[in-house]
């Protein structure tokens, strides 16, 4: 393991930091400077979740979470409905202060709750005093943080990052408005953006398009934050292909088992085409299959292997979800390698497909509908006679496809020539033949009637019970091929009986939902804890760790947003404000800002 020497550690905080994603990728990036090498140093995760903490702690390995409510009083009984319990409190900047380890972040990331801000909440609710006072917290975490920064460490974290849906322009724009206004006050240069594909900053493979707020603060960083390198999307197999199979929950551990769905949902699943949802099943038999309700655009949807995921989102099953939750998983085998010539059976009346090298129709080598076979060919060609039957006609046809010129000839013992051994069937109950050194039957080694072995199976053998009945005894050796070891089950699954069942769809593949552990990994969270159990979250159930899940910040997009800030606090450090590059600036200097406004 290489040790890196002359480390210089920046340190970070998170608001509403959830199970971990911002964190894990911040402690993952790194960049080298004049001779140094930046990190992160995290201070803190503030989140009111307790279980969203532990599993903080459990993925980034570091025991920095800090459960705190961070709402105002108002907020709290606007959101819960009735006044706070006898042992709550209000959060101050002092509290602040304690979790931020007593000293003020280079960098400050926060990522508040988006749920009344998201397009899936109805408008009436996300208007509601409820959503309202949950969406203040984007506002109300940022001014305690500052003023915490402010008032006892005499600074304000150098750049500052605020992560939301996009949305939030629309339903949150007057909370917008009123964050530029805190943010130009106590010093920083803004952009607000919500056009930013953390699917593309990270090398996902989904797209998540994405609200950011960058800050950077004029006076301690006069130099551009640069924007993350943009990569292209991974399609989902890309991802998955490596990660074990659905349903092994050994190797891929309890996130990774495949949900209990309907008969009939999976037959659903199994007719919508790779790309489409449930409005597909309108082509097809729908009087039999139709779905009976009609939820948002992108319930049931089956996602293509080679295409990128739509955005994970936090709702638990595919007919519940506008995100993408099922994909048409090629790793059946049911095609082989892919060639569609496998076993091609071509028409004789068109054109051939591309002739290639494959030596057999299992490879490609392509077959074809012959109809000389029936028009062309007599009625003896390859007749084999009858020993004991008056022959045919003799004919001038000299070959054996022309004429039946074969015969089933007994006297295979008596032709001359060959030894009188040859396929001998000897007597259990005689002396047995000379023993030569041949080895082959046709040659003279010698056969056994061995009356040990019967020429019938023992009762029962393929025996199939009736479900009905009373089963028989069970043996040591309990097997089809030695016992009644089958059963006729009559339990065909109805429509609503939940289960996993295997159906190939028309496109060769099983279209089955992602589990949570694939969505995880979608998210780019690592495959396995820091303690080497396969990723998973303690203490909550499936569809909460979807939720999680879905609300992460995903880890490598966090790399890559982290090393942008890590290059200009470096760039801050050595005094370089301008430099000639190609690449792209987030946040160019105020003056620079100004000047393009006034012209």
């Amino acid at each position: 393991m290489q040790v890196l020497e002359n480390i210089n550690y920046k340190t970070v905080a998170c608001l509403f930091g959830g199970i971990g994603g911002g964190s894990a990728g911040l402690l993952k990036s790194q960049v080298e400077y004049g001779g140094n090498v930046y990190r992160y140093k995290l201070l803190c995760s503030i989140d009111s979740d307790p279980i969203a903490c532990t599993n903080h702690d459990l993925i980034t390995g570091e025991q920095k979470a800090v459960v705190m409510d961070l709402f105002r009083r108002w907020q709290y009984i606007d959101w819960h409905g009735h006044e706070p319990t006898d042992d709550w409190r209000e959060m101050t900047p002092w509290d602040i202060w304690k979790a931020f380890g007593y000293q003020v972040p280079s960098y400050l990331f926060s990522s508040p709750p988006c749920k009344g801000l998201s397009g899936l909440l109805p408008q009436g609710k996300a208007s509601s005093k409820k959503y309202q006072a949950l969406n203040y917290l984007t506002l109300s975490g940022l001014e305690l943080a500052l003023e915490a920064c402010e008032q006892y460490g005499k600074s304000v974290p150098a750049v500052i990052q605020l992560e939301n849906v996009p949305r939030i322009t629309s339903r949150g724009k007057s909370l917008l408005k009123q964050i530029k206004q805190l943010l130009v006050k106590y010093g920083y240069v803004v952009s607000i953006r919500a056009d930013h594909n953390l699917g593309e900053i990270g090398g996902l493979g989904q797209n998540r398009v994405r609200f950011l707020i960058m800050a950077r603060h004029e006076e301690q960083m006069p130099n551009v934050i640069y924007y993350p390198e943009r990569k292209p999307l991974r399609s989902i197999g890309d991802v998955l292909e490596s990660l074990p199979t659905p349903g092994d929950m050994v190797a891929g551990g309890p996130l990774h088992r495949l949900p209990r769905l309907q008969w009939k949902t999976w037959m659903r699943l199994s007719l919508i085409p790779p790309g489409g949802d449930w409005r597909d099943l309108n082509k097809v038999d729908y009087q039999n299959l139709r779905v009976v309700h009609e939820p948002r655009s992108g319930a049931f949807e089956v996602a293509d292997w080679n295409k990128s995921s739509r955005a994970v989102t936090s709702t638990a099953g595919p007919g519940r979800s506008n995100g993408v939750t099922a994909i048409s998983d090629p790793r059946l085998n049911i095609s082989g390698e892919g060639k569609t010539n496998i076993l091609r059976i071509q028409r004789v009346t068109e054109p051939s497909v591309c002739v290639t090298g494959a030596a057999g129709p299992n490879q490609g080598a392509t077959c074809i509908s012959d109809p000389r076979v029936n028009t062309k060919l007599h009625p003896d060609s390859y007749g084999v006679q009858d020993w004991d039957r008056t022959a045919k006609t003799i004919r001038s046809a000299n070959r054996i496809m022309q004429a039946a010129g074969s015969i089933s000839d007994p006297r295979i013992a008596d032709r001359p020539g060959r030894y009188t051994d040859k396929f001998r069937m000897q007597d259990a109950s005689e002396p047995a033949g000379t023993v030569t050194g041949v080895t082959d039957v046709q040659s003279g080694a010698q056969l056994l009637a061995d009356p040990r072995i019967k020429s019938t199976p023992r009762a029962d053998t393929m025996g199939v019970q009736g479900w009905d009945h009373v089963g028989k005894t069970v043996i040591g050796s309990a097997d089809v091929h030695a016992a009644a070891a089958a059963v006729a089950d009559p339990r065909i699954p109805a429509d609503n009986e939940q289960g996993v069942w295997i159906i190939i769809a028309q496109d060769g593949t099983w279209h089955r939902p992602l589990t949570t552990y694939e969505l995880a990994m979608l998210q780019s969270f690592p495959t396995h804890l820091p303690d080497g159990r396969p990723f998973q979250l303690v203490g909550c159930s499936d569809a909460k760790a979807r939720e999680y899940i879905g609300n992460a910040v995903p880890r490598d997009a966090a790399i890559e947003m982290g090393n942008v800030v890590l290059l200009a606090i470096a760039h801050a450090e050595a005094g370089i404000g301008f430099e000639m590059t190609w690449n792209q600036v987030w946040i160019a200097p105020l003056e620079e800002i100004e000047s393009v406004v006034v012209h």
